[in-house]
């Protein structure tokens, strides 16, 4: 997460690093760090590269705990890191335990609730969900936005004593000077601003400050070594220089660069809009074409269900026919019988019946004969019914199979008429010095336009104030989820001290407010 660079010893005798405790052993590994920290990581982090990395810095001292952030601001961070690392979140893609590896919390932070990993990440992606869109310059940048509010951001600490031999930290960083107890570095008991401030100097291991206010006292301190009062001057000197160089125009050079930030922000801005766009398009192709293969699906089963249908009339059609010829047959088998008893009966009329129980038996079987033509002829005309009913299905059979071919000609025609468009819905091709000489040193700052500076200063703690509101509520939101899950017994003093000054409304920069006044009071 820095630049570690390693080299052997015999090729770094001529380096100015041997004028430092290096270590012996082989080989040695350097890290690359930025020594002042922006005001405000926006303006002044021109080229993505400076970001990055600078990114990559603080991310990583939060995660080491050298910047306290508390646990619901960590929650939030680590969603951008993961929007920085991964993209837009794809929960086909991104599934249950793919942040398993990945160190996003600090350990104080895992250590201060009852909850699992799985618990930890279902939090980080709900919010990470939220971060579509956005591209990696553009999350980092966001993570920076909300760490440079954090209490210790940019605050180099040192070890002090006053006149009185009270131990001390004197915290250096873009906004002034800071006088905190060494059980607090989140609150500053004093602070002192780089625009009321007049000059720095330090006597062997006598630091001095000298206020802009002549009637504020001066406050003089003792350091431990002569090598760290030439360290704070140094800071003292480059943070002051920084903070002047804000609020003036900015140089030709610095301009140029911004300038070309801009322009190339802009072109990869509209490079992502077009790739935005090609995905949009291959998406709704992709729709397109799902719907239409949904479709022709659909089309093959009412095709095949149309030829099913068709086999079943025709079977129908054959079985009706079969059936009409064989009753048809009957009928006239039937009929013919009929004829024939008919005759029968007139044959047995005209004979000639001498006795008369030859007679009486004439008779009987006359009886019987005109009872079995009667069936017969009722019979006849039953199964007559039945073959003009049996053609009349018939009929109707052979009218159901040509509307059946009907409709198969048409769902063929839309098969054909589908297929045609499918295939021209067919996706893009091109989707694409400060020199020490003495052993006493002073700094002296101009006192021009210090008091235009303090207005300045303080309109843009105004701003500040308004941007932050929503996000405060975004993470009020998230601590009061995760509150019942807390281990009050595993609270560190940071901790316990972060709340205090967040029951108390206390932010970073309405606390260095108020210590600033209240050190004028104390100092007068």
């Amino acid at each position: 997460s820095t630049f570690a660079v390693s080299f052997r010893m015999p090729f770094v005798s001529a380096l100015f690093v041997l004028d430092h405790d290096v270590p012996t052993e082989e080989p040695v590994t350097f890290h690359f760090l930025a020594k002042f920290y922006p005001e405000n990581a926006e303006e002044e982090l021109v080229q993505e590269i400076t970001q990055h990395l600078f990114f990559l810095q603080v991310k990583k001292q939060i995660l080491d705990e050298k910047i306290y952030c508390p646990p619901e601001a960590s929650v939030l961070l680590a969603s951008y890191a993961v929007q920085a690392k991964y993209g837009d979140y794809d929960p086909n893609v991104h599934k249950r335990g793919f942040l398993a590896q990945e160190e996003l919390l600090p350990k104080r932070v895992i250590n201060l609730y009852q909850m699992t990993p799985e618990m930890w990440e279902e939090r980080i992606t709900a919010w990470y969900a939220e971060h579509r869109g956005r591209a990696r310059d553009e999350a980092e940048m966001e993570y920076l936005k909300i760490a440079q509010d954090l209490e210790m951001y940019g605050v180099n600490y040192f070890a002090i004593r006053n006149k009185k031999g009270t131990e001390l930290l004197l915290g250096v960083d873009a906004l002034g000077l800071h006088i905190y107890d060494p059980d607090n570095r989140l609150t500053p008991k004093i602070s002192f601003p780089w625009n009321e401030i007049r000059n720095i100097s330090y006597s062997d291991k006598e630091f001095t400050i000298k206020p802009l206010d002549k009637k504020i006292d001066v406050f003089k301190f003792n350091s431990s070594k002569l090598r760290v009062n030439k360290l704070i001057l140094q800071l003292c000197i480059g943070n002051h220089d920084l903070f002047m160089r804000r609020r003036k125009a900015d140089s030709l050079e610095v301009q140029q660069m911004k300038a070309q930030a801009r322009e190339e922000k802009a072109r990869k801005q509209m490079e992502r809009q077009r790739l935005a766009r090609e995905k949009q398009m291959r998406e709704e192709a992709e729709r397109t074409r799902d719907e239409l293969e949904r479709r022709l699906m659909q089309l093959k089963e009412e095709a095949t269900m149309a030829n099913e249908a068709l086999m079943r009339s025709e079977e129908t059609a054959d079985l009706l026919a079969e059936k009409a010829q064989i009753t048809e047959e009957e009928a006239k088998l039937l009929a013919q019988k009929a004829a024939e008893a008919e005759q029968e009966m007139q044959r047995i009329k005209a004979t000639a019946i001498r006795t008369e129980e030859e007679k009486r038996l004439m008779e009987q079987k006359v009886l019987e004969a005109e009872m079995l033509a009667l069936k017969m002829a009722e019979e006849s005309e039953r199964r007559a019914k039945e073959a003009d009913q049996l053609k009349q299905d018939l009929q109707e059979a052979r009218e159901s199979e040509r509307r059946a071919k009907q409709k198969l000609l048409e769902i063929t025609s839309k098969s054909s008429y589908t297929s045609m468009n499918s295939s021209t819905t067919a996706l893009p091709t091109d989707l694409p010095s400060f020199n020490l000489i003495n052993e006493s040193l002073s700094f002296d700052f101009k006192d021009t336009d210090m008091k235009r500076l303090s207005m300045e200063i303080e309109k843009e703690k105004v701003e500040y104030m308004e941007k932050s509101k929503h996000l405060q509520e975004q993470l009020n939101e998230l601590k009061t989820e995760i509150e019942a899950l807390k281990l009050k017994e595993r609270e560190t003093a940071l901790d316990i001290l972060h709340n205090e000054n967040a029951s108390r409304g206390n932010s970073k920069h309405n606390t260095i407010k108020k210590v600033s006044e209240a050190s004028s009071l104390y100092l007068a």
